[in-house]
């Protein structure tokens, strides 16, 4: 009853954002209704396996974007990954600052701040006598924030910058779909981190990368998959109540913005190093999950290879890190 809800939900919400012309309609209007409803004490719930299901659909999509073409590029990538992961550093240190003016604790803080990871920061949080709560909901609002305001940046600033609305194509390889059942337990069976978008991810990788096959959904099937990934990442916030959700939304809001202004700064210098246009620099550095990332760059139409790659070294390279700093701060305690 709760999955139904929300995708009812989730489609009132699409519809009122289709019909206002703003971005990403059929995302962001699902999230914010359920977002809302939520909060307020409806049941809303969309079951983790529907929701790796449409994952792995993104990944599939988002894999396929890989051509043979790319290689020339890779040779760019280690100066922005060096640009990117002195900027995770900086981010994190200011939005950690800002979170400790709120209250928080030293370890809540710094795992609060940290972009990414999400789960493994709120576990390694606990671990080390953080807030696990305060520290779950201020990254999955972080997560939330950045996804609500880069489309709309990016739709306010840039009269002519890229298209809010999934491309229209036609149905391409839909073989690949069928892969889906058979790559989603290899993947969680192989351990890879966010099985769900990148075991997919790279199957589709390969095919696409030696020319085989490469998947394209039609708009009809973007926007399908955009309804329910919405709607699952606005249901996230059950048992919240409006006060505290207005609280905690104040608080990560001006932490997202810091380190959003923080990884800006590390973004422009990707564009005058590099030559990278500037929404695909942002969008590489945003501080959102990866899943979440990889839906606005294809349904922006913005570098997805270029962004993903990004996202995943952060991932991968916090998964490293963290347990060392989780360490150094129960040491401290």
């Amino acid at each position: 009853m709760g999955f139904l809800t929300s995708l009812g939900l989730g489609a009132v919400g699409g519809a009122v954002f289709q019909l206002t012309g703003l971005p990403l309609a059929w995302m962001l209007g699902p999230l914010i209704a359920n977002l809302l409803l939520s909060s307020n004490g409806v049941h809303v719930v969309v079951p983790e396996r529907v929701r790796s299901v449409f994952l792995a659909v993104m990944g599939l999509v988002l894999g396929s974007q890989v051509t043979p073409q790319l290689a020339h590029r890779v040779g760019d990538w280690p100066v922005s990954a060096v640009l990117l992961l002195l900027g995770v550093a900086a981010s994190t240190a200011v939005a950690a600052a800002w979170y400790r003016r709120c209250g928080f604790d030293s370890t809540s803080a710094w795992f609060s701040a940290a972009p990414g990871a999400m789960t493994a920061m709120i576990l390694l949080g606990d671990q080390c006598g953080g807030d696990p709560r305060r520290i779950a909901v201020a990254q999955s609002l972080r997560v939330v924030l950045v996804i609500l305001f880069l489309p709309a940046f990016f739709w306010l600033v840039s009269g002519d910058g890229p298209s809010a609305e999934p491309p229209d194509t036609v149905l391409s390889d839909g073989w690949m779909l069928l892969l889906i059942p058979l790559v989603l337990p290899l993947g969680r069976w192989l351990r890879v981190p966010s099985a769900a978008l990148l075991a997919p991810l790279l199957v589709a990788a390969a095919l696409s990368g030696f020319d085989i096959a490469s998947l394209t959904l039609p708009e009809w099937g973007m926007n399908l998959m955009l309804w329910v990934l919405g709607s699952a990442i606005g249901s996230r916030f059950k048992g919240l109540s409006g006060r505290q959700l207005s609280r905690y939304m104040w608080q990560s809001g001006v932490a997202t913005l810091l380190a959003l202004a923080v990884l800006a700064l590390f973004a422009e210098l990707i564009h005058q190093f590099l030559g990278v246009g500037r929404d695909v620099a942002i969008l590489a550095l945003a501080p959102g999950g990866i899943g979440e990332i990889a839906i606005l760059a294809v349904a922006l139409e913005i570098d997805p290879v270029f962004v993903a790659f990004h996202h995943l070294l952060r991932m991968i390279t916090l998964m490293i890190v963290a347990p060392f700093w989780a360490r150094y701060l129960a040491g401290r305690r």
